[in-house]
Formats: structure tokens, sequence, C-alpha cells
């Protein structure tokens, strides 16, 4: 592993059992093999089943993988277990698809954006200084913490929930974000709102992120490099402008062409 890599993801594989008996499992990553730089954006590209969420949901420890190693700040985290696992991924915070099933309807959103901090006993005996960064959270995503901080989930729309999401992700100060399609339940003018105030809050943070998507229209002024995933196998990655504007594989090029006929609808 290069000290100029965050994250470095190697021969990740994954299989799930097949429901149907006529398979005994089914393939969902073959192989996986990328990096993430410091302060790097990637965008995990295709369609669904394709794998990307997989890699996400891996990454963050909530799935487990069959093979493979994830390197993080020079760790497999693959092989840590526990107490220890949790220590060197701190810093590793996922942003959700979907606003209204990721925020708890029984917690204020005070509250929802505090479980971080609580969970990792950061503040443990400064409960001022805990409620000082939760404030300063709402306020960095244009949530007024007089406003919001004592609502409930149901009171906010997806946009505001959304928002709550990347406050959430972000008051733990993190270095790398796994965003897992979160613009998907947003309407298109909402979209870009939001990927911009995450590409502010990246570079205020520093922040190395993950951008799992299925639009490619999303990525090309968002991320820095692509990687374009087919049946849990990557067939093509490279900068946006290499990847959209000259796609080398078929799988690629129809993605592209659906994009360019969804434009001109």
């Amino acid at each position: 592993m290069t000290n100029e890599l965050l994250l470095d993801v190697r021969g990740l594989s994954k299989s799930y059992g097949d429901s149907s008996h006529s398979l005994k499992n089914v393939a969902v990553l073959n192989g996986i093999d990328f990096g993430v730089s410091h302060n790097e954006t990637i965008g995990l590209v295709g369609v669904s089943g394709a794998g990307k969420s997989t890699i996400g949901r891996i990454i963050a420890g909530l799935e487990s993988a069959d093979r493979g190693s994830i390197y993080y700040e020079g760790q497999d985290i693959l092989r840590l277990k526990g107490a220890r696992r949790k220590a060197v991924t701190s810093s590793i915070q996922m942003i959700f698809q979907d606003p209204y099933e990721s925020l708890s309807p029984r917690m204020t959103i005070g509250q929802l954006v505090a479980e971080p901090l609580v969970i990792q006993n950061t503040y443990k005996n400064n409960n001022e200084q805990l409620w000082k960064l939760v404030s300063n959270a709402l306020s960095e995503v244009s949530l007024s913490p007089e406003r919001y901080m004592n609502r409930y989930p149901h009171e906010l729309s997806g946009g505001e929930r959304q928002r709550v999401g990347l406050a959430r992700a972000f008051v733990c100060n993190p270095r790398l974000i796994i965003a897992d399609e979160p613009t998907s339940m947003l309407d298109s003018s909402l979209r870009l709102e939001l990927l911009d105030l995450m590409d502010q809050l990246r570079k205020r943070h520093n922040t190395s992120t993950i951008f799992i998507t299925h639009d490619l229209a999303l990525t090309y002024h968002f991320c820095d490099r692509l990687i374009v995933l087919d049946r849990g196998v990557i067939v093509e990655s490279g900068s946006p402008k290499q990847v959209i504007d000259n796609p080398q594989h078929p799988f690629t090029q129809s993605l592209i062409s659906a994009l360019m006929e969804l434009n001109h609808l």
C-alpha cells in the first residue's frame, strides 16, 4: 500500500445464497481492486445489482466479505475485530440512500446528529462541547439549530432529512465518507443542491468520498475519478471526462447511450 492511499481495496469478493436454490451462491463481487487517495472523490457507477452498494457496506462494516483485503490507513480492517476495528474505522461515515428510513422516528434531530459522537464516546464527559458540535454541524448544512434541534424526522421534508444525514456524517470530522445513492430520492433541483453542499463539506473537512450512484450525469463535475461496475466486476475506470466522453467498454458505452437518450427526451 502506498502512502498516497487512504483506502486500498484488494481482491474483494462476495457471494449471496440463491433463494431459488437453483444455485448455491450468486457472486455479487468478483475480485474488486481499487484505491482512494486522500481528499479524493471517486464515483462507483453501475446499474442496480452491479455490486456498488455492497462494496460500500463492506467498507463501512455493515456486511462481511468472502475474500479480499481492505487497507484503511495502513491496516486491513477486514482482519480486525470488535473494539479494535471500531477504533480504526471511527473516521469512516456513511450517508444512506433513503432519508425516510435511515433516521429513527423516535429521536430528535439533535439526538440523531449527536449519535455518532455518543457511539464513539468522544465527548462523554463534556456534554457542552458535544452539543456545540451538533449545533455547528446543523449550521453547516443550513439547518438552523434553534429551529431544527428539537424537531423529529417526520416534521422535515426529504431534502431536509438528507441534510440531517450529512450533518450526522460530518459531525465527527470523518476522513472517509461513503455516500450510497444519497440523491436518488430527491428531485433534480434538490439533487444538484445536495451535491453542491457535499462538495463544500468535503473540501472544508478534507474528506475523501466514495460516491455510489447509477446516474453518470451527477458524477461529471463532482468526482475526481470514476469506477464502472458491471455484475461485480470493474470494467472501466478513469477521470469523468475520459469515461463519459470516450467510453471504452461496451457496458459503459451502453450507459452513455442511455444517458444521451434521456437528455433528448
